[in-house]
């Protein structure tokens, strides 16, 4: 099982810059201006991230990351 450390790296290749994966505002950010994606809207952006993860590997990296403690 990889490490949250490397799972951080491979997310801030796809983004292009460093990011925050827990910040729900930098996630958000990247998603829509990086990868044109909006989330559904959902309480939480956890779930709003389950809901859409198969459009594209890095929300899967995103929730991975958010869920490892």
């Amino acid at each position: 099982m990889p490490n949250k450390e490397f799972i951080r790296q491979r997310i801030c290749i796809y983004a292009g810059r460093e990011i925050d994966p827990a910040v729900d505002d930098q996630v958000e950010e990247v998603l829509r201006s990086k990868f044109n994606i909006f989330l559904p809207q959902r309480t939480s952006l956890n779930e709003s991230l389950v809901s859409a993860t198969s459009d594209h590997e890095i929300l899967s990296l995103i929730l991975q990351y958010r869920t490892m403690t």
